[in-house]
């Protein structure tokens, strides 16, 4: 299959890297250092279990990219407007296109900045990865796991083969018969943490661990629960629980990238996450009070 990858950054050069050793014929989208080192010497890709390198098409630019059946969106939010444009022409030429971005937006920004909706999917993916040098990416999880799906619901030929081609490669994915709650499953847990690791400056552990801190980890899930209820987003207490269950049998040093991102002064998705639940909780008819004091505290520090 021939792939692009818009962010060659962590998850994108992981995945990149495991595509194109597995045989398909991927290009990454890269700039500057990084795009010279990948030109240069390959992709050197970093896990907990090993290292290789492979080698990959870097383009610098829309005007090097070639047609493609598969276009993987792995960049933060704030950076989804400058792939929209490769996105769009990609598809436009037959690529479906796969967005793996935090948040629950991602595909209806790019449908309405003109990605043909019949080539758009729902995707998500849960992995902790990084560049660490020009050509050099490293997953630090144990787990990297990928889901695809069709934004109208229900299983599908094309999710279920793309969700292979991640398998094949060694990438543990599956396709969903509802991408929506899933994603909207993943919300509860990253926009919660992101909000309390944000305004406390700390890791998880700290937090969790103080009762206080606890319960505004919790509130904090239900009020995306709640937001997604009142949008028409099937959320149970079950999704509730699983979700606390996660958080209390997290690492205690583990920083969200929301946090890794404050700390390193650059931009951050804080309006994908709290930022966006807030949001919709207020054009919803929600109240989010956990979310509201996140985005007003932290957006004051951006």
């Amino acid at each position: 299959m021939r792939i692009t990858i818009l962010g060659a950054g962590g998850v994108g050069g992981t995945y990149g890297g495991l595509l194109a050793r597995a045989g398909h014929e991927v290009t990454l989208l890269a700039r500057g250092a990084h795009l010279d080192a990948l030109r240069a010497r390959g992709l050197e890709v970093r896990t907990p279990d090993e290292r290789f390198t492979v080698a990959v098409r870097a383009a610098a630019g829309l005007d090097e990219l070639g047609p493609a059946d598969l276009a993987v969106l792995a960049v933060k939010g704030y950076s989804l407007a400058e792939v929209a444009p490769a996105a769009r022409r990609l598809a436009g030429e037959g690529a479906d296109v796969l967005p793996l971005l935090n948040g629950v937006e991602a595909a209806q920004r790019l449908i309405a900045d003109g990605v043909p909706a019949e080539r758009m999917l729902g995707g998500l993916t849960e992995i902790s990865a990084s560049r660490i040098a020009p050509g050099v990416v490293e997953r630090r999880s144990a787990f990297q796991r990928v889901v695809v799906g069709e934004l109208a619901g229900g299983l599908s030929a094309r999710a279920e083969r793309i969700a292979a081609v991640f398998a094949d490669a060694g990438i543990k994915a599956k396709a969903s018969e509802d991408i929506t709650l899933d994603l909207w499953r993943k919300l509860t847990f990253i926009s919660p943490i992101s909000a309390a690791c944000g305004l406390a400056r700390a890791a998880i552990g700290p937090i969790r661990d103080a009762p206080l801190g606890r319960l505004l980890i919790e509130r904090g899930v239900r009020e995306v629960a709640a937001v997604g209820r009142a949008l028409g987003v099937a959320l149970t207490e079950e999704d509730i629980a699983r979700t606390l269950a996660f958080v209390d049998g997290m690492a205690p040093g583990i920083k969200p990238s929301f946090l890794l991102d404050l700390e390193a002064g650059g931009p951050n998705e804080q309006d994908d996450l709290f930022g966006a639940v807030s949001r919709l909780g207020r054009e919803a008819g929600v109240e989010t009070p956990v979310h509201d004091v996140a985005t007003a505290a932290l957006g004051v520090a951006r």
